[in-house]
């Protein structure tokens, strides 16, 4: 599981374009009290779709 500021790191994008990612659906995250993790599988399937749609 990652914080939102660690997958912003991983994808190489600020955390507010991560936000933005989460809030399109883009990228899946839970909320676990007041912290937003999202897991590490998570970032590989963002990068998929974002490279698919780039294609």
């Amino acid at each position: 599981m990652l914080r939102v500021e660690e997958a912003a790191r991983a994808l190489g994008i600020g955390r507010s374009l991560t936000y933005d990612l989460i809030r399109s659906g883009q990228l899946r995250s839970f909320k676990v009290g007041s912290r937003r993790l999202i897991p590490a599988a998570a970032i590989d399937e963002v990068i998929t779709t974002l490279t698919e749609e780039a294609a």
